[in-house]
């Protein structure tokens, strides 16, 4: 497989998983807490990256540095789902309390200040609000990271540059 058919197949899948979380929010009604949200601009920075590479249909180092990038986008996004889970599980007395809005914080706070408020995350990141086959939805976005972050890696490593040497 070419670079950049990885670069489109992972733009492909960054596009699907945010529609999908799009179509959860508008359709389906769940409304996203502040961790879903940042998944999002991790997933992204992932569909961003390899759109960009497959555009640019870079070769040698280049496709190397789009692939980096979109792997630690990835890396990232499973980060910030290990986090959404992890607190998802705390017992129900350890969950920190409610906070203002994602919104009102980014208009209140400079950006690192809400950065580290968010990502300490509150109850309403807590509350398990979808799941699919008993799993939670911000654990299959983990593994949907983490399946993104390895897929990156065989661009960053050349296995698509290796082979199309090869034909």
């Amino acid at each position: 497989m070419s670079t950049r058919m990885y670069f489109l197949v992972g733009f492909l899948a960054a596009a699907g998983a945010l529609a999908f979380a799009y179509y959860l929010q508008y359709v389906q009604g769940l409304e996203p807490c502040p961790l879903c949200i940042f998944q999002r601009v991790a997933m992204a920075g992932v569909g961003l990256f390899c759109l960009i590479g497959w555009l640019h249909g870079a070769q040698g180092p280049a496709h190397r540095v789009y692939a980096g990038l979109a792997c630690l986008s990835a890396i990232a996004g499973a980060g910030i789902a290990a986090r959404h889970v992890w607190l998802m599980h705390l017992p129900a007395d350890q969950v920190p309390a409610c906070g203002p809005g994602l919104g009102y914080l980014v208009d209140i706070m400079p950006l690192t200040e809400v950065l580290a408020t968010v990502l300490r995350g509150d109850a309403s990141c807590a509350e398990v609000k979808g799941a699919f086959l008993g799993i939670s939805l911000p654990a299959w976005t983990g593994v949907y990271f983490v399946l993104l972050a390895f897929g990156a890696l065989a661009g960053v490593f050349g296995f698509g540059a290796a082979a199309k040497n090869r034909a």
